[in-house]
């Protein structure tokens, strides 16, 4: 009897183990729930904000999202390229999967 207790207990130990583990690379996006992550979307457009909910294809559902647009002008008289960064705070965001390339979750400590 106490044997089976053991290794009920070692069960959930391997348990909580794998709820932890990345063994595949949706594990790290799946350890970001309902924490801030960074992505990064073509089009140069940056994102940061909490994620809530995603699927097998990327697609995802942000909370308090800050998009950061970089637009690059040209100026008429010396043709220098000149950047600017234009930054919106949305509560809700539906980011498309096939537009995202890259995804870093927030530092833990």
């Amino acid at each position: 009897m106490a044997a089976v207790e053991q290794q009920q207990a070692g069960g959930a130990a391997a348990s909580a183990e794998d709820d932890v583990a990345v063994k595949e690379p949706l594990d790290l996006i799946r350890l970001s729930l309902d924490e801030t992550v960074y992505v990064k979307l073509k089009g140069e457009r940056e994102l940061k904000g909490r994620l809530h909910a995603y699927d097998q294809h990327l697609n995802m559902i942000l909370g308090d999202v800050e998009e950061t647009v970089t637009v690059t002008e040209i100026d008429d008289e010396t043709y220098e390229e000149i950047l600017k960064n234009e930054t919106r705070k949305r509560a809700f965001l539906f980011v498309r999967g096939d537009v995202v390339t890259l995804i870093s979750p927030s530092l833990r400590q």
